[in-house]
């Protein structure tokens, strides 16, 4: 079974994260065969308060046996910058061969853990001057809900993470899969405004 760990933490910003949930979660719950299973995952056990002050509780502290990684933004992503032991843990994945991606700032992370010199990369739209101090040689492009530069995806912000999903499933499983999947989870966006 193939897993994927989307990260929780204080300060993420709630769509980032539970856009790629419903997307990864109803894939992986109403196509069981194509074997993944998708959890909820934080550095420790225990509720985390999300930026809109939602409050998740995660299914598992992080492990390292996840073949995708989600990271999601938020302010919360901030701290993160400074906390060794998970930008060693989005670096392990990769080494490892998991697919690492990120949602809006979540970019930032990535950038810290030094997976984007030299890559095209999306974020969102008020954070590239951030983003660029962190990897200088990254290649922004700003104009992508998202970028897939293979082993890393980057997404822009806030609901771009649930179209970038999408193409996971789509990358993972094909695209009648991924259009079953927006199907179910009834995306078709027209904004209203």
């Amino acid at each position: 079974m193939n897993r994927a760990g989307i990260l929780l933490f204080d300060g993420v910003e709630e769509l980032d994260a539970i856009g790629p949930w419903e997307v990864l979660s109803a894939w992986s719950l109403q196509f069981p065969e194509d074997g993944w299973e998708v959890a909820l995952c934080a550095a420790e056990a225990g509720p985390v308060t999300a930026a809109k002050t939602a409050v998740f509780t995660p299914h598992e502290v992080r492990t390292d046996d996840y073949q995708l990684i989600v990271v999601p933004g938020g302010q919360g992503t901030r701290r993160i910058l400074r906390e060794p032991a998970t930008l060693e843990w989005v670096r392990a994945a990769h080494r490892r061969g998991a697919l690492v991606t990120s949602v809006c700032t979540g970019a930032l992370v990535l950038a810290a853990a030094g997976l984007l010199a030299g890559r095209p990369v999306t974020t969102y739209h008020s954070a590239y001057d951030e983003l660029l101090e962190l990897a200088p040689d990254c290649r922004p492009d700003r104009d992508s809900r998202w970028v897939d530069s293979g082993d890393v995806v980057t997404s822009a912000g806030v609901s771009a993470g649930i179209d970038m999903a999408l193409h996971l499933v789509d990358r993972l499983a094909g695209t009648e899969r991924a259009r079953q999947v927006r199907r179910a989870i009834q995306y078709d966006p027209e904004p209203p405004v």
